[in-house]
Parts: C-alpha cells; sequence; structure tokens
C-alpha cells in the first residue's frame, strides 16, 4: 500500500464553482426526513405530476426493440424534425433540423456553448436575479458574468436601454430566460425584439415554454435567426430525470459545437429520444392539464403570500416559482431558509441563490399540491406568529 501520498489540489476555476442553495436546502430537508420530520418541498423546479404515459410507453417500447446503443452525436434525425415542427406550428419560426443538437438535459448543452463562445475574460450580460447556475456555467470556461440589477416591477427582467448599456468589446452575449426562473415572469414581445437588434448574440433559456398563464411566451427566434435557444422537455413535460434538451444553434457554429458535443458528451440516450418524439406528438393535452393545475396554484399560493405578509408585487406570469420579498422578516435569505426548514419542516430556496438582487427573498415552488401548499403556508403562518 503506497502511504503518504499528497493529493494535488484541484484547479482554481473548480475551487470556484459555488454551491446551489436549492439543492443545499434539499439534501438538508432529506436528512431531516430521514429522521422522522415531515417536510414539505417547496424548494425545488421539479414537477410533481407524472411524465406522459406517451412518453413511458415510447420509452419502454423503445428499450424492448433494442434502442440502447449510440445515436448520431446531434441526436436522432426524428426527434430534431419533431422539434423543427414544433417551432415551426407554435411560433411560426422554420428550423433546419441540422441547427439543433440534442443532449442529456439543458445544462451540459449550456455549459458546452458557453466554454465555445468564450476567452477569459469575455463577457455575458444576465440578469440579476438569475436562475442559480448560469454565472458558474460562464465563469468555469474563464467567462465573467456581467450582472445588470433588475426591477422587480419589471418582473426582474433586463431593459433593453439598461442592456445596451452594458455592453463593451467583451460582451460576446446577452442571456435571456423567459418565462423565467425564479420569478416566473414574460419578457415583453417589444423589450424581445429590442435586445434581439443589439449587436452581440441572444441566448434564451426557454425551458418553461408552455407553462405561461399571463401574457405571451415569444421565442428568440421570432426576433433574430441567429438566437442560441434552449428548450427542453423536463419542466414542460414533467421528464426532469429523463435529462433530456436541445440547443438551436446558427447554422455557422454548428460544426465545432457538433464536435465539442461528440467528444465531451457523445449522445442522449436512445430510447429518451424516442420518447421525446412520442411526447412531442402526442403529450400536450398532459401538458395543458398540468399548466391548469399550476395555475390554480399560482393564484392561490400568492394569496396566502400576501395574507401572510409577504411582498409579491407583481403577479408571476409563467414557470411555477413566486419570488416573495422577506426582508422585513430577515434581510439574510439564507439564514432564514435554514431557520424556517429546522423550525417548520418547509423547505424554501433562499433569494441570494438567484444573486445580489433577490436576497431578503424567498422562492417559492407551486411544483406541489395545493394541499401540501396549505400544509406549508399554515406552518408559516404559526412561525411568523411566534417571532412576533
Amino acid at each position: 500500500m503506497i502511504r503518504g501520498k499528497t493529493l494535488p489540489p484541484f484547479s482554481p476555476r473548480a475551487e470556484a464553482v459555488t454551491p446551489f442553495l436549492a439543492m443545499e436546502v434539499l439534501e438538508r430537508a432529506k436528512e431531516l426526513e430521514a429522521a422522522g420530520r415531515d417536510i414539505v418541498y417547496l424548494c425545488v423546479g421539479e414537477p410533481d405530476f407524472p411524465t406522459p404515459a406517451v412518453a413511458c410507453e415510447a420509452a419502454v417500447r423503445a428499450i424492448r426493440e433494442g434502442d440502447t446503443k449510440y445515436t448520431h452525436s446531434l441526436g436522432l434525425p426524428e426527434l430534431r424534425e419533431a422539434i423543427a415542427k414544433h417551432y415551426l406550428r407554435r411560433y411560426g419560426v422554420p428550423v433546419d433540423p441540422g441547427r439543433i443538437i440534442v443532449s442529456s438535459g439543458t445544462s451540459p448543452l449550456l455549459l458546452l456553448l458557453f466554454s465555445a463562445l468564450l476567452t477569459e475574460g469575455d463577457e455575458i450580460v444576465l440578469p440579476d436575479p438569475c436562475y442559480a447556475c448560469y454565472p458558474n456555467f460562464i465563469r468555469f470556461p474563464g467567462g465573467v458574468p456581467r450582472f445588470l440589477r433588475t426591477r422587480e416591477e419589471d418582473g426582474f427582467q433586463p431593459r433593453p436601454e439598461d442592456v445596451r448599456r452594458m455592453i463593451t468589446p467583451r460582451t460576446r452575449g446577452i442571456f435571456v430566460n423567459s418565462p423565467s426562473n425564479p420569478a416566473g415572469s414574460v419578457l415583453p414581445p417589444d423589450w424581445f425584439e429590442e435586445l434581439a437588434s443589439l449587436p452581440v448574440p441572444l441566448i434564451s433559456d426557454e425551458v418553461y415554454h408552455g407553462l405561461t398563464y399571463e401574457g405571451e411566451e415569444r421565442c428568440a427566434l421570432e426576433f433574430d435567426p441567429d438566437a442560441f435557444v434552449v428548450g427542453g422537455f423536463s419542466k414542460t413535460f414533467a421528464m426532469t430525470g429523463w435529462r433530456l434538451g436541445y440547443l438551436i444553434v446558427p447554422a455557422s457554429r454548428m460544426r465545432v459545437l457538433q464536435s465539442m458535443h461528440q467528444n465531451f458528451l457523445i449522445s442522449a440516450a436512445h430510447f429518451v429520444q424516442r420518447a421525446g418524439i412520442a411526447v412531442l406528438e402526442g403529450g400536450w393535452r398532459d401538458v395543458e392539464n398540468m399548466r391548469a393545475s399550476y395555475d390554480a396554484r399560482r393564484r392561490h399560493l400568492v394569496g396566502r403570500l400576501r395574507r401572510l405578509g409577504l411582498g409579491v408585487r407583481r403577479m408571476p406570469q409563467g414557470a411555477f416559482y413566486v419570488l416573495a420579498d422577506a426582508r422585513h422578516v430577515n434581510p439574510d435569505s439564507l439564514a432564514l431558509a435554514m431557520e424556517i426548514l429546522e423550525a417548520t419542516g418547509v423547505a424554501l430556496t433562499p433569494g441570494i441563490d438567484f444573486g445580489e438582487g433577490a436576497e431578503g427573498y424567498l422562492r417559492f415552488s407551486y411544483a406541489n399540491s395545493i394541499g401540501n401548499i396549505d400544509k406549508a403556508l399554515d406552518r408559516l403562518e404559526e412561525y411568523f406568529a411566534a417571532a412576533k
């Protein structure tokens, strides 16, 4: 046995990756649950609905038929064609299937994209607050996230005139998310159009499309045919564990990204891609049923939060999140979220996970039943009453 071996340190780049606080809360909640506590999970954005039956049946059939091998590195041609048909039908946008990369979720595709776009010191403009993992996707390949502090009255979406002032010679992209995480807001079409006209690439995360309740969700490709568009199956079709997403890329940038995908990710699971085809062709009724349930939960949760004294100044329009102002309770959102978890068994995500612009806020996910939402809010009502 070799003794006394000294392991080399990890790279500064790896050491700089910050914890994902939503998962930190979830993991502590699981520890409490294993110890016998009753936990209500309102911390993660995971649908509580089952995956549509058509997807499950297609995957089982595919496995039985031997669809367990590698596929084309860009994804099954039939799946890419189904995605292209969806964009033409839903947004009136023609998309060449050859511009679509299918992969094991959207997260590896974002890391792939930013690794291709950025050299050391290059910048991406993105709103603050934003999805917690975005900055790490940008920093890991050496990029610099340029945070634009947004306004609650705008749903924390970036105003084009503010974005324009952020652009420098090192700017390599503008990153938007609509419907958004954590605020559930939708980017106004005229803002989208103006952002698309700016002289840098537009990168649009559209994973919550199909889950909009007010306003109109628009695709970046309607305004800029050369936008980079991220889409997926996890949220809309309740397929988080299936790990299936895609990236639509300008034709001139496909070869480099395909080579990177071949090397680093190879291909998404064959039978999972078969499920993707099935759900695009036959799963939209399930989506509509889920969307209607989310809408009812949204209205119910916001009403209860406001009666509880938490600030929700603008109704979320999409996704399944409410970002509620709790600064009057405790401006340290991580300390507050952990205290609430330990005291009440309610798991919430601290606003600081999404940036300084959301510090003092708590994010509530309504990807849970109204019964569980009421159980959580009843506990919070008692907690806040006792804290006075």
